[in-house]
């Protein structure tokens, strides 16, 4: 144990999603105590608050601890993997380390911050410098607000208020060394915390389609640089093809930070158009606008922002959410869309907003229905940006597109994914199906359908509910809370 004498006491780095050594504010701060440090990841089993994980987000988390701890390691320290209440935790390793600090980034929904201002509380009544850091957003949700100090409700006058006060701080680079503490206790072993997925193993898409760790997402902020940010405010809402950053997992786990991702676009070049720039600048800024709705307004993932929409007649479906989960609605665009995530725990932006589109809107079941199966099943799953743009699709959430702007499936995936390049990678069984019967198979001739073995019923399902009849459903539905039948497809 070290002498609580010393002027060498360690301090503590609890790391929760901020699974970096760059730009890492806390990790700073213990580095320029001096002194030794000792890093630590608690897992909490009591812990049921917004910052669990689901399923896809577990297999993620197991490899960026590997990922970091192997950094950390090159470093000469380690990261401790530990169990137990938090507070608990970090008392016994405050007495068997004798720290004189603990040092650890910000969470900002309710409950963690609950959680933080108690166990804060806690150590300084204990004697302790105990500090949180930004890092996770691009800014305090305080910081922005409208002229009359409220909260804003709509994006666009945000993003205005945020993009003229915002400038990127100074990097902050790894160190090359992290001194450790010779009185820090062992560390769990990481499989035992039974993160990945055994019997199935359902996470192989999973292992192709991603790298987590700090490598890995400066790799996918490198691809994204040189590939795909040219032309990105056209492309993409292209899914066929690989348009978008990818970087949102590694956002979701702090494993690079936001304020790197921005600084790096200000060092591209005139041959990228300003435009594009633009407009993924606005895409983090829609998380930035989503964490500001959530601090503000706690219970965002499970109510209605607009509780006009409390007394809406939702359906109960349960036959229509299994086929939606499991990608057999027979509308191709929304079971491809839902393929992907279960294969790679991901789903192109597009997509999402067409398959919640269909939930919602075609089958009337609950936005939180989806809302939940999404935070379950997605990597890069965001409390925040989940339930924001699940109420946004709604039409009750803050800046929402109207409940009565219903999404076509067929229309979507036509002028989309007029190829059907998308469609035919996750749902293999229509890829011999021409291009202009890809969305619509149900209006294929039958020798087209034979030709291409597509038997509807059989080895594709039929659509489990007529668009059209279901549009009409929906805005009769919505008539009964705004008095309008009003309607707009897109």
């Amino acid at each position: 144990m070290t002498d609580k004498n010393s002027d060498q006491r360690p301090s503590i780095v609890w790391f929760r999603r901020d699974l970096r050594l760059n730009d890492n504010l806390a990790l700073n701060a213990a580095l320029e105590a001096g002194g030794p440090v000792v890093c630590v990841y608690i897992r909490n089993p009591e812990d049921t608050h917004a910052g669990a994980h689901g399923a896809a987000q577990a297999w993620w988390l197991h490899h960026s601890l590997e990922k970091l701890r192997a950094a950390v390691k090159d470093r000469g320290n380690n990261v401790l993997l530990l169990t137990g209440p938090t507070q608990t935790v970090l008392d016994r390793l405050i007495d068997e380390t004798g720290a004189r600090a603990v040092f650890w980034n910000r969470r900002y929904d309710h409950a963690s911050r609950d959680i933080d201002a108690a166990i804060k509380k806690h150590l300084k009544a204990r004697g302790l410098d105990a500090r949180s850091f930004g890092g996770f957003l691009l800014h305090d949700p305080m910081a922005v607000m409208t002229g009359q100090g409220k909260r804003f409700s709509v994006y666009s006058p945000f993003w205005r208020a945020f993009d003229a006060h915002y400038a990127p701080p100074d990097a902050i680079p790894a160190s090359d060394r992290i001194p450790a503490c010779a009185g820090a206790p062992e560390s769990e072993d990481l499989s035992a915390w039974s993160l990945l997925p055994t019997k199935p193993d359902w996470a192989g898409g999973f292992r192709d389609a991603w790298t987590p760790g700090e490598a890995g997402a400066e790799a996918a902020l490198e691809t994204f640089l040189d590939q795909a940010i040219k032309g990105y405010k056209k492309n993409r809402d292209i899914p066929g093809q690989r348009t978008t950053s990818r970087l949102s997992p590694h956002l979701a786990f702090g494993e690079i930070s936001p304020h790197r991702v921005w600084r790096a676009t200000e060092t591209l070049t005139d041959a990228i158009p300003a435009e594009d720039v633009i407009h993924f600048r606005k895409e983090l800024a829609w998380r930035e606008f989503s964490w500001h709705l959530l601090f503000h307004v706690p219970d965002l993932p499970s109510r209605n922002l607009n509780r006009k929409f409390d007394a809406f007649p939702w359906a109960e479906n349960p036959e229509g959410l299994k086929s939606w989960t499991r990608g057999m609605t027979g509308y191709p665009i929304v079971d491809a869309g839902m393929r992907e995530l279960w294969s790679t725990g991901w789903m192109h932006n597009r997509v999402r907003m067409v398959t919640a589109s269909f939930l919602i809107k075609d089958l009337l079941i609950h936005w939180t229905e989806g809302e939940a199966w999404f935070r379950d099943t997605l990597v890069d799953v965001d409390l925040a940006s989940n339930a924001a743009s699940w109420q946004w699709v709604a039409g009750c959430g803050a800046d929402a597109a109207p409940y009565f702007r219903i999404f076509n499936p067929v229309k979507q995936g036509e002028t989309f994914d007029p190829d059907g390049a998308y469609v035919r990678r996750y749902c293999p069984e229509l890829a011999r199906l021409p291009d202009r019967y890809i969305h619509k198979p149900w209006e294929a001739p039958r020798e087209v359908l034979s030709q291409a073995g597509v038997r509807l019923g059989e080895t594709y399902p039929k659509p489990i509910v007529d668009h059209d009849r279901a549009r009409k459903a929906a805005l009769a539905a919505y008539g009964e809370i705004s008095g309008s039948n009003a309607g707009d497809e897109a």
